[in-house]
């Protein structure tokens, strides 16, 4: 139960990124007067879930003398220790959830 916790965390903390991104494209579209997720679609709710599709699909290169311990360990780290820091917070995130 104690891991499930910490995984809605980090989840949340994932999807609060996913539309603080959106709300950021929809400032810079209407401040710019540009078409972007503030014109485009039902108030731009699928632009987040795209730009993730669009990210795991994306094609790697690698370079031919690179380090690849590095090349993919140093991503995976920053994102690990990112996500880290909302462990710090205090486990009871609601009254309504029960202390374990």
């Amino acid at each position: 139960m104690y891991f499930v916790t910490h995984l809605l965390v980090v989840v949340a903390a994932l999807i609060a990124v996913a539309f603080f991104t959106l709300l950021e494209r929809k400032v810079l579209g209407f401040v710019q007067i540009r078409k972007g997720p503030n014109k485009i679609g039902l108030w731009g709710i699928l632009t987040p879930f795209g730009d993730a599709v669009k990210l795991f699909t994306k094609g790697l290169s690698v370079h031919h003398g690179s380090n690849l311990i590095a090349f993919f360990g140093a991503p995976i780290l920053a994102l690990g220790l990112a996500l880290g820091l909302y462990l710090l917070y205090p486990r009871k995130l609601s009254p309504y959830i029960r202390e374990l």
